[in-house]
């Protein structure tokens, strides 16, 4: 085997400014370098002094694709901290529209990110190329349109929606407002498993580690909102215990920081930490198209995180008209009382995994501390690890179809390396 040198300068298809640099010498022994660039967004340090209730509209802002997910989280950590309970309507809004960032989350990644490097393609608009026809990327397209309206009809708008509060919401939408959506969600149902089965038909590079799966866990339910946090390697602790166990560190290639379970194991998080640890609480027809398509518990290829995505899109469009179907126009929020000093923690999963708030306050209801962990920071040590694994088992490969692997690998995770850097 030759000495072999990779750079690639600038990901593509990625959320952020991110790159890799890889050698592998003759020997088969590879390093890599998973480099995150963009700078630091400071977002903890500028929460500080900000008033309690101004939090889930503030860290909406950290991320364009995922803000519910970050506003639940902080929502959660501040109700945690007033000792407060959200009431049953509220609680299932929220889900709601969790399930609608995870359709539009899960249909741009399966559709424009990361489908062209199984079809060979160099972006989204190729596919059709590469198809013979446009009916795959309309139906990517739409099926995102549906997760958007369903944020925006709840949340008041698509991007960085304003409608969720501490102890609830502003505003209640109708039964009729929700309803309406019954007919696109039933729609986006059919769809999204027939993503299932055009994902299915990919080629997946031969490639498993043992991994250790980290994802939250709730009795009875697929991890999206509320339980502890679990692993394949016997964790399970609440989410207040999460910095116990979640050891961040620096590295000089990257302006993330890098994330490892106490004893320096790396951790994955997201749909295949999902899957893996609570697969057989899938909607049923997310169950059933799975096991359609031969996916099953254990799946510890990266490769085919596309394709529990496009199990997570059946889940979450099922999910959402189930409770669309059964919503009722109720009370919708609770009056926070007095924060507590010693502050309050919330996780939920984002589209890409574990996302953790936990903010201190003062007696008078001011952030004093903050510190947010998002997937893609938890990820990133297990991604550089998959990288220096490849080199060592496909070295062997011309030096572009290697590249091209290695990229595809980092878009595994569907980074979001702004919210890392935030």
């Amino acid at each position: 085997m030759k000495k072999t040198s990779i750079q690639v300068n600038q990901l593509a298809r990625v959320e952020g400014e991110g790159a890799f640099a890889l050698r592998l010498d003759p020997v088969g022994q590879a390093e890599a370098r998973l480099k995150i660039f963009e700078a630091p967004r400071l977002f903890e340090g500028f929460l500080k002094g900000r008033y309690f209730d101004e939090l889930p509209d503030l860290t909406a802002r950290i991320c364009g694709i995922c803000p519910v997910a970050h506003q639940i989280s902080a929502a959660e950590a501040v109700e945690n901290a007033c000792r407060m309970t959200v009431a049953p309507g509220a609680d299932i809004l929220r889900r709601i529209m969790l399930c609608g960032e995870w359709i539009e989350s899960h249909a741009l990644h399966v559709y424009l990110l990361h489908a062209p490097d199984f079809l060979k393609c160099s972006d989204g608009f190729g596919l059709a190329r590469a198809t013979g026809d446009s009916r795959s990327l309309d139906r990517g397209l739409r099926l995102k349109k549906v997760g958007n309206d369903i944020v925006a009809r709840i949340g008041g708008r698509e991007i960085h929606p304003v409608n969720l509060r501490v102890g609830g919401f502003y505003r209640a939408p109708s039964t009729s407002d929700l309803a309406s959506l019954i007919d696109r969600l039933q729609w986006a149902l059919e769809a999204a498993c027939e993503t299932v089965r055009w994902v299915a038909g990919f080629e997946y590079p031969e490639f498993e580690r043992d991994y250790t799966y980290v994802a939250l866990s709730a009795p009875g339910a697929y991890a999206m909102v509320g339980g502890r946090l679990v692993s394949n390697r016997g964790l399970n602790v609440g989410v207040s215990d999460f910095e116990k166990y979640v050891i961040p560190r620096q590295v000089r290639h990257s302006t993330a920081l890098f994330h490892s379970l106490s004893g320096n194991a790396s951790l994955s998080t997201g749909p295949l930490a999902r899957f893996n640890l609570s697969g057989n609480r899938l909607s049923e027809a997310a169950g059933r198209v799975a096991a359609e398509n031969h996916l099953a518990v254990p799946c510890c290829n990266p490769f085919k995180s596309i394709l529990v995505r496009s199990v997570e899109l059946v889940h979450a469009c099922e999910t959402a008209l189930n409770l669309v179907r059964s919503y009722r126009r109720d009370e919708l929020s609770n009056e926070p009382t007095a924060v507590k000093s010693a502050g309050g923690c919330g996780a939920v999963e984002a589209p890409r995994g574990v996302l953790y708030h936990r903010y201190g306050f003062n007696g008078a209801g001011y952030v004093t501390t903050a510190r947010i962990v998002t997937p893609t920071a938890l990820n990133l040590a297990v991604a550089e690890e998959d990288l220096k694994e490849l080199a060592a088992r496909y070295g062997g490969l011309p030096r572009k179809e290697l590249t091209w692997l290695c990229e595809q690998a980092i878009r595994n995770y569907d980074p979001c390396i702004s919210c890392a850097t935030h």
